[in-house]
């Protein structure tokens, strides 16, 4: 591996990890305040039963805060990063499973969201490629999560350089 990029590369997925983990938290933050508002968001895509998506919406803040603590203080980077990158894929179904069903809502994904209201249109394209650039930013932190200023490497005491690539 380029040297130079060896050097970088710890920095850069500090920067991916912090920045992944302020999306977790704007999302979570943005719902956490009404939880019930929260599962109608979940239950506008119409693909859970009710009592189901009222309960995931209530939980999903609370997972999204938790990540965004995770990635912040560095722990468990890779499997914080598989997480998030399966929930992402979620997200990214569900919006376009809406799309494809014609639904006209607002995803929800950082503060309230539900049924649009007539004459509004929905933004999906946008909100894929969004959630597909966190995807990326989860993607590469589940390749390299040894990161600069973490958890994992103060628990480990190993360098964040890795030897065997």
């Amino acid at each position: 591996m380029n040297a130079n990029l060896r050097t970088w590369r710890p920095w850069l997925g500090l920067a991916v990890r912090l920045g992944l983990a302020v999306v977790w938290f704007w999302a979570g933050w943005s719902k956490v305040g009404d939880l019930a508002a929260s599962g109608r968001s979940v239950n506008a895509y119409q693909v859970l039963p009710y009592d189901v998506a009222m309960v995931v919406g209530a939980a999903l803040p609370f997972v999204e805060l938790a990540l965004g603590l995770l990635l912040l203080i560095g722990l468990a980077t890779r499997l914080t990063a598989g997480v998030s990158a399966a929930l992402l894929l979620v997200f990214i179904a569900g919006i376009a499973s809406a799309w494809s069903r014609g639904l006209a809502i607002d995803c929800g994904c950082f503060g309230v969201g539900g049924e649009l209201p007539a004459g509004e249109t929905p933004s999906y394209l946008p909100e894929i490629l969004r959630d597909i650039g966190f995807l990326a930013l989860a993607g590469f932190l589940l390749i390299w999560p040894r990161t600069a200023v973490s958890a994992d490497g103060a628990l480990t005491g190993e360098p964040v350089e890795d030897d065997n690539e």
